[in-house]
């Protein structure tokens, strides 16, 4: 039988721990200009401008002059502007080569690894002790090579020349597609990026910040947001919506589908956010371009989402009264308008965390600029919970 001291030995009674939120929730880790994610009114804030309307109303590069400036562009800045990203967005034929090389397998690890061998290959180094105007440069260059990347590892050949392109969103979507886009299927995806392009301190965001805290270079920076982007838990869902609408099949069949699924337990994709507890603004948004866009799959999205979240609402309701707790009512996140809307200007569906990725690029570049320009080393304590020595 083991004495107590024994016990004390193998397992430490912690007393007096710090009291922290699981996953930082809450937590306030920098000051931003960039976005506000104001979670409990449904608003998303670009540099003081309402990203909804910018998303309806503006282009992609106007919205990232918003969060390079704080102020929309005039006419000749906004000319420049594309211009600089289009010359900045060639890659050399011997990076072309090396993209090759690295294709197959999952496409946004394809994507993290090519976009760093470019920085090593272009010799990035530290930002620290370097001219800021530098830095910029290096950040707006290897989001500008973005479409170009994303075409080599899609096609495997060298991009097309796009002439008489309407900038990054379109040399995107005609890459991927190999096709100039509609100015329907353009305007379908400009809103969808703008969208995207920045939302609070998540966790790519995050790592991305801490990364270049450290010194490192703007490629290693960028990666660490693309290695984080990846994982399923951030940014992922777009795809099994459309797996969902491939099951259900039929507007008749999805009320017994969403019982059956119901009753097992099943997660059900593109509905909830960690930080909205009203309608996503983004998705709102994305569902009218969808109603626009009025595609095959129009009819069984709304069905669908109609009868998830009537169940939803059914089981949040009955949890809150055994528990006598407020209900909790979930809605429809970006991810499952997304789906509808990607799918529908011809983006595959294995390239849904890419085209996401082609969006958040400019977000982490401009968040790794803002630390670049106002740099702390991130270094939060962790309280140990192992054994102690005897």
């Amino acid at each position: 039988m083991s004495t107590s001291n024994e016990n004390n030995a193998t397992i430490q009674t912690i007393t007096n721990s710090p009291s922290f939120p699981a996953g930082l929730e809450g937590v306030y880790a920098c000051y931003t200009t960039l976005s506000e994610v104001m979670g409990t009114e449904g608003k998303l804030i670009f540099n003081g401008f309402n990203a909804v309307e910018l998303a309806e109303t503006k282009t992609f590069e106007e919205v990232w002059f918003v969060l390079r400036e704080g102020r929309l562009p005039s006419c000749c800045e906004l000319s420049d502007f594309r211009f600089k990203i289009e010359e900045l967005g060639h890659l050399t034929s011997d990076e072309v080569k090396l993209v090759r090389k690295l294709r197959g397998g999952e496409p946004m690890s394809a994507f993290r690894s090519s976009l760093s061998a470019i920085a090593n290959g272009r010799n990035f180094k530290s930002w620290l002790k370097r001219d800021q105007a530098e830095i910029s440069e290096e950040i707006i260059t290897l989001c500008a090579l973005t479409p170009a990347i994303m075409e080599v590892l899609h096609t495997g050949r060298k991009p097309k020349y796009k002439f008489g392109n309407r900038g990054y969103a379109d040399r995107y979507l005609w890459g991927i597609t190999g096709e100039r886009p509609t100015e329907a299927n353009l305007r379908a995806l400009e809103t969808y990026l703008i969208l995207t392009m920045d939302h609070g301190l998540n966790a790519s965001t995050f790592s991305a910040r801490v990364t270049v805290s450290t010194g490192a270079d703007i490629g290693a920076a960028l990666t660490a947001a693309i290695g984080t982007l990846s994982g399923p838990l951030h940014g992922g869902a777009p795809g099994p919506v459309l797996d969902m609408f491939d099951s259900i099949g039929d507007c008749a069949n999805v009320d017994h589908w969403v019982s059956e699924k119901m009753a097992a337990g099943h997660l059900f994709m593109g509905f909830g956010h960690r930080i909205y507890r009203t309608d996503d603004p983004r998705s709102l948004t994305l569902k009218r371009v969808a109603e626009r866009q009025a595609g095959p799959r129009i009819d069984l999205a709304k069905a669908t989402e109609a009868a998830i979240l009537k169940a939803l609402a059914e089981k949040q309701e009955a949890k809150a009264i055994a528990e006598n707790k407020p209900v909790r009512t979930l809605r429809v996140n970006v991810e499952f308008w997304t789906a509808v809307v990607l799918e529908h200007v011809g983006i595959p569906r294995t390239l849904y965390s890419s085209t996401f990725c082609a969006s958040r690029m400019i977000g982490w570049g401009e968040h790794i600029r803002e630390q670049t320009s106002n740099n702390k080393l991130y270094r939060p304590l962790s309280y140990y919970t192992g054994k102690k020595p005897v």
